[in-house]
């Protein structure tokens, strides 16, 4: 079965306005893209100075668009509030009818978000994948019923976990979630060797999502082969608007 495919954007600089970010969900869902997908930051390293809130962007592209599946890739729990992020992500599946895929993580170092003193955010990583696992276990229960209106999706919004290669402690996490979004894979065969890892630790990977991402005109073949669900083509920090228009079209 071959993976559906998504666009997966930064919203930074040229990319930040969110009326253009909705203009090209729309694009992509009419040119017959399965998904369109957004980074989640606060703050990025030079030469990015623009960033868009990832959540009212996709609120715009929610009502922008009718099929694809939309989401943010990914965002950190431990700088979040779960009580907050349920409300909002409960809001935005109901908003999109039922499309919304939740993509969490840790959070980088490299990006200065979780400087201590800039932002007061929690700087220790083992610290933060604690309050991770926590965060989630919490918005389960908001999800679930504890919070009303509940998402559209049943049981609820399906969660794609992160993880850095070749780093495998956070595949016991994804295993216990609903897909995989592997970050700096280098080839195929490294998302084949995860996959392995997840199906060991879950005993099957039916109904699961293994994401994978490659630059445009990327041939997802190989991915696919290697047991990807979905192929993202992703773009770097200084895509414009007419890198993404351009991708679009390949499909």
């Amino acid at each position: 079965m071959s993976a559906r495919r998504g666009i997966f954007i930064p919203p930074f600089d040229e990319l930040s306005e969110p009326g253009l970010i909705a203009e090209l969900a729309a694009a992509a869902e009419e040119r017959g893209w399965d998904g369109f997908f957004v980074w989640d930051h606060v703050a990025y390293r030079a030469p990015v100075r623009a960033i868009a809130d990832p959540w009212i962007a996709l609120a715009a592209v929610a009502t922008a668009t009718e099929r694809i599946r939309i989401g943010a890739l990914v965002t950190p729990i431990p700088r979040r509030r779960p009580h907050k992020l349920a409300r909002e992500t409960a809001t935005l599946d109901r908003l999109s009818g039922g499309r919304l895929v939740f993509g969490v993580g840790i959070g980088p170092d490299s990006t200065g978000e979780f400087d201590p003193e800039r932002f007061g955010e929690e700087g220790d990583p083992r610290r933060r994948a604690q309050l991770l696992d926590e965060g989630l276990e919490r918005l389960r229960a908001y999800w679930e019923g504890e919070f009303e209106p509940r998402p559209i999706q049943e049981p609820r919004v399906p969660v794609w976990v992160a993880a850095r290669w070749p780093n495998r402690r956070p595949l016991r996490r994804a295993a216990r979630w609903d897909g995989l979004f592997p970050i700096d894979l280098p080839e195929p065969d490294a998302l084949a060797e995860y996959a392995a890892a997840v199906e060991e630790l879950r005993g099957s990977l039916d109904g699961y999502d293994l994401v994978a991402e490659s630059p445009p005109g990327t041939d997802p073949a190989p991915w696919e082969a290697a047991g990807a669900t979905w192929c993202l083509t992703a773009f770097d920090l200084q895509a414009t608007e007419a890198d993404v228009r351009a991708a679009i079209e390949e499909l």
